[in-house]
């Protein structure tokens, strides 16, 4: 990923637009990424490839509770 700063966005604006046609884009604030600009198709596989469903522990479904707390157990022996 080719890395940019916020700051040099408007000098550098057709540059990081056609670098991202090629490779994800980084846009950096005070030396920390902040934004990925990257293709619609590269978007689209992003999000589509993802099945990872995210669940607070109070509201998980019971088998997703349960089965975090196996784990758990495992691991604290």
């Amino acid at each position: 990923m080719k890395p940019y700063t916020f700051s040099g966005t408007n000098r550098a604006s057709g540059e990081i637009l056609e670098t991202a046609l090629i490779e994800p884009v980084t846009l950096t604030k005070s030396g920390t990424d902040k934004l990925v600009i990257l293709t619609a198709d590269q978007y689209r596989i992003l999000i589509g490839s993802s099945h990872t469903q995210a669940y607070d522990l109070l509201y998980a479904p019971q088998d997703v509770h349960q089965e975090l707390m196996t784990g758990l157990d495992d691991i604290m022996g």
